[in-house]
């Protein structure tokens, strides 16, 4: 085993876990602001992954298309939000389920209906398709290290916002103590209505970065949004840096766990045993940690609530 290979397989964690971050931002705060289950927050990835690759094969350009899906993506979910959900935040968690999965149903048939069941396809930028020498002779994809960089750049935005200006303040009032972030004037339904706009941008980011690499297609957010609760849970409900080192853990073990199991089992146990069983073990290794977080911290590693 390389040290070339550790440092990549480092790198392909560090991208994985940003993204399922912007995916699990959103997620938690709504989780954590609103007490609501919200199954549909895999589609509004695979919304604005959909909105964006057809942006950018309109003008020609991945920025504008990236541009142009993120916000269309943050205005359906105002109007998601605006229209139906907040008649959900009253109702039980069995409601909230059904209600949002019948969301998630309707949003994959509507997908289906405007771009039919084809996957669609969203290249990177010409100058980012190409690898790029970090060491000599270490070559890493550019897009991949742009995927990095803008995940780190989002999460210090992120940092700033819930803890530099009065929305983050009202925020983290709210996830800690939504009695008491009411009791002092906050405008919950308002601050509910930016929250879930956020959340729907942050996922439309999350498509963006993450459609050159998987196919965008129908169905493509339930997958992910199983990782994104995963992370949540590990983290601690309501927490953005919960949300942070919990995707980081994910990626991390989901990464290196692909990667190192099969070599593991190959010197332990041979190679026609490693073929087997060890992309079976890697798939359940996130699942692992979870259980052991939740051994020793139930509430997760950084709670809001308690």
């Amino acid at each position: 085993m390389s040290g070339i290979l550790l440092l990549e397989q480092a790198l392909n964690g560090l991208q994985l876990g940003l993204m399922l971050f912007l995916l699990a931002a959103g997620l938690t705060l709504v989780f954590g602001i609103m007490d609501m289950v919200n199954l549909a927050h895999g589609s509004l990835y695979m919304v604005g992954a959909y909105l964006i690759a057809t942006a950018t094969q309109a003008s020609g350009s991945y920025w504008w298309g990236l541009a142009a899906g993120v916000a269309g993506t943050a205005l359906f979910g105002v109007l998601l939000e605006v229209s139906v959900l907040r008649r959900l935040y009253r109702r039980d968690h069995v409601t909230q389920v059904l209600g949002t999965f019948a969301i998630l149903l309707m949003c994959n048939e509507t997908v289906r209906m405007i771009w039919s069941s084809q996957p669609l396809s969203l290249n990177p930028p010409a100058a980012l398709s190409g690898p790029v020498e970090l060491l000599p002779g270490f070559f890493y994809p550019a897009f991949r290290l742009l995927i990095i960089v803008v995940g780190l750049a989002t999460a210090l935005l992120l940092y700033l916002l819930v803890t530099r200006t009065r929305l983050g303040m009202q925020v983290r009032a709210g996830a800690s103590n939504r009695d008491m972030a009411l009791a002092m004037g906050t405008n919950v339904q308002r601050l509910f209505t930016a929250v879930f706009g956020l959340g729907a941008a942050l996922c439309a980011l999350a498509g963006g970065m993450l459609g050159p690499l998987l196919a965008v297609q129908v169905g493509m957010g339930e997958s992910i949004l199983i990782l994104a609760f995963v992370v949540i849970v590990i983290g601690g409900i309501g927490s953005i840096r919960g949300a942070l080192v919990g995707a980081l853990l994910v990626g991390m073990v989901d990464s290196g766990g692909r990667t190192l199991l099969p070599m593991v089992f190959e010197w332990l146990f041979g190679a026609a045993l490693a073929a087997d069983a060890a992309p079976a073990v890697a798939s359940i290794l996130i699942y692992v940690l979870m259980a052991a977080v939740l051994f020793f911290k139930p509430r997760g590693l950084f709670p809001a609530h308690g």
